[in-house]
């Protein structure tokens, strides 16, 4: 397996360009299958779950075309893709397939609303806790579908069609709302979803959906209409850029020292983790064509945090703000709300010499003056990029082992890097 190898002691200075959004793009491609006709997403990521996805949309018949380099295009810049589902030649989607990602499972709410049943594999565990798919089954059921467990898989069937309803989320799901959103528009009425996710990714989306012919209304609010329609067209639409890798990039800028304009940013979809860097004493300015960070010289200030559902501190930049935190003038507490074990990078950063404790789901770290470079293991893809940027400050030589997590959220991650000055290179495994 892949390793990255940090140098630590470089500022940050330079431009990083923001790619799409994984988390957007994913249920953008699964919404191809609603359609008969083709779906162009724009901004599409280079990154491994998108490839398996693809690979996913292929086994139910789905063509799709990439679009050729344009003149003066980077390779920094995110693909065009062509989604065409014409004819949905297998509605199962098995485990062999559906095991690598988890956000495959959302396949099963357009499977069923368009051809009126799926086969759908349980996704498994996940290295950071339990994600039960009952809020998925619960919410097509409201909508008149038979859903079954037969063998480790969920057998969804909807004879007549899906029909409209009111469910309300007893928790706040991103997955179950996109995929209760994309069935609802082909459902016959009105379906109302309360307690819906309101993150950026589920208005965009949504967008997506009402460009090819959908009637959908709320979306970015807890309360989500849905006016089911006979048939949706095709439609061009562009991945809104990753706020995730926005933050994580702001984070390590914060943790280095240095001046970095994240191009293509946009500080709207990330105004608390914005206003916790401030706290912590980064200065960070947004502009037209996107986000500039520095921090020259000053200390980092602690800042307590608590993960919870947009618009609050995303848990999947806990980590890396853990990482940052290791170096502030004094105790900052990080609690952990949305899933549970996900502190296992706490002892990797223990090994650079961070001083970190666990009660609970809230860790206590207490900055320390310096780290130092260790091997440390990666445990899932935002611990990974969190040891990355922990190296990037730390005195010496870290290696982070079992990269291929990072394949699967961060574009081209050490190139970015590297290209504003930090000493980080990929070993082959």
């Amino acid at each position: 397996m892949d390793s990255i190898v940090v140098e630590g002691g470089t500022p940050l200075n330079g431009v990083i360009t923001i790619s799409g959004a994984k988390n957007a793009a994913l249920p953008l491609m699964i919404a191809s299958l609603l359609t008969e006709e083709t779906l162009v997403l724009e901004n599409v990521p280079h990154l491994v779950d998108v490839e398996s996805l693809i690979r996913i949309l292929t086994n139910h018949g789905v063509d799709y075309q990439v679009e050729g380099k344009r003149a003066g295009q980077n390779g920094t810049e995110g693909r065009t893709v062509h989604f065409t589902a014409g004819r949905i030649v297998d509605t199962i989607a098995p485990y062999e397939l559906v095991a690598r990602m988890r956000a495959s499972f959302w396949v099963i709410g357009p499977l069923l609303a368009r051809m009126r049943q799926a086969r759908v594999s349980l996704p498994g565990g996940c290295a950071i806790g339990t994600r039960p798919v009952d809020l998925f089954i619960d919410s097509l059921r409201a909508m008149g579908a038979t859903m079954e467990v037969e063998g480790g898989y969920v057998v969804a069937s909807a004879p007549g069609g899906l029909k409209g309803a009111e469910y309300r989320f007893p928790k706040v799901s991103v997955g179950a709302t996109h995929c209760a959103m994309m069935a609802a528009t082909l459902a016959r009425g009105r379906t109302v979803l309360d307690n819906a996710a309101r993150e950026p990714e589920v208005g965009d989306l949504a967008r997506c959906l009402n460009a090819m012919g959908a009637r959908i209304s709320g979306a970015g609010t807890s309360r989500i209409v849905i006016d089911g329609v006979e048939a949706l067209g095709g439609a061009r639409h562009r991945v809104l850029p990753d706020r995730i890798e926005t933050g994580t990039y702001a984070f390590a800028v914060a943790m280095t020292g240095g001046d970095v304009l994240l191009e293509g940013a946009e500080a709207g979809l990330l105004e608390r983790p914005l206003a916790v860097l401030r706290e912590a004493g980064a200065e960070v300015e947004a502009h037209n064509d996107g986000i500039r960070v520095t921090r020259n010289g000053a200390g980092i200030r602690p800042v307590d945090v608590t993960t919870e559902p947009y618009p609050g501190f995303p848990t999947d930049l806990q980590a890396q703000f853990m990482a940052l935190m290791t170096r502030a003038r004094g105790r900052a507490r990080i609690t952990e709300t949305i899933f549970e074990n996900r502190f296992m990078h706490v002892q990797e950063l223990a090994r650079l010499g961070a001083h970190i404790s666990l009660d609970g789901q809230t860790a206590v770290v207490d900055g320390v003056e310096r780290l130092k470079g260790a091997p440390v293991m990666a445990t899932d893809l935002r611990a990974s990029v969190s040891l990355v940027i922990a190296g990037l400050a730390a005195e010496g030589e870290t290696t982070v082992h079992r990269v291929y997590h990072l394949d699967r959220g961060f574009e081209r991650l050490e190139h970015k890097l590297a290209g504003c000055g930090a000493r980080i290179r990929r070993l082959a495994g």
